[in-house]
């Protein structure tokens, strides 16, 4: 089970409980159901639908997402926050030369140095305010799926383009290969020497090699 199918779980339970203390029983039962069903047949991999939270490319989550589905939002930012306090995990790693991978930057101890462009392949967590002044890149995927190929080509092409001017590249929920390697694993191994606790499922691993394969095709067409 995801994350954002086991958060809206617990949102679900919270809200009902809150709201059956209200005695406001029916409601409690249809908007807390109506929101774990929707979270969890938009992030089904049948569907994927990271749109239906609506972040926008600035990162921001428009008002009506936050009043319809705060709960679960919520619930996400507080499991996020809870496990990077318990954990020893250092908050960002430097994967090679001004590239780093790591989880949501919500303050400055979280954020690398040099005031990094950023790449964010979240759906459920907003752009936060330390980071309102990097440059800003936003796929939003939903937790253990991945991003379209095409996505992933803008991604790499986006951060290649900020390297080129020198400028450091944070990636937060990252699988996406920035072109440290010549094909997706070898930078998988090469990520994972220097941050162990990222993994990847089947369906990402499945993304990253059509991507790899359009890229290598658009390479080879380009040198002919």
């Amino acid at each position: 089970m995801g994350i954002s199918k086991l958060i809206a779980l617990q949102a679900t339970l919270s809200v009902f409980a809150y709201l059956k203390h209200l005695g406001l029983s029916l409601i409690s039962i249809v908007y807390a159901s109506l929101m774990s069903f929707l979270v969890a047949i938009a992030s089904h991999s049948g569907i994927d639908l990271p749109s239906l939270l609506g972040k926008k490319s600035d990162g921001s989550l428009p008002l009506l997402s936050i009043i319809i589905f705060g709960p679960f939002l919520y619930f996400v930012r507080l499991f996020v926050l809870t496990r990077r306090l318990v954990s020893n995990e250092p908050p960002y790693n430097e994967v090679c030369e001004g590239v780093y991978v790591g989880g949501w930057p919500y303050s400055s101890k979280t954020l690398p140095p040099g005031e990094p462009a950023i790449i964010d392949c979240t759906a459920e967590l907003p752009r936060a305010l330390v980071a309102s002044h990097c440059s800003y890149f936003c796929i939003p995927t939903w937790d253990t799926r991945a991003p379209k190929p095409s996505d992933i080509e803008s991604a790499v092409k986006w951060a290649l383009r900020k390297r080129a001017l020198n400028k450091p590249v944070f990636v937060h929920c990252a699988f996406v290969a920035l072109g440290v390697a010549q094909d997706w694993k070898n930078a998988e191994n090469i990520i994972r020497e220097r941050r162990p606790c990222i993994s990847m499922n089947s369906l990402q691993r499945k993304s990253l090699e059509e991507w790899s394969m359009h890229h290598q095709m658009s390479s080879r067409a380009k040198n002919e």
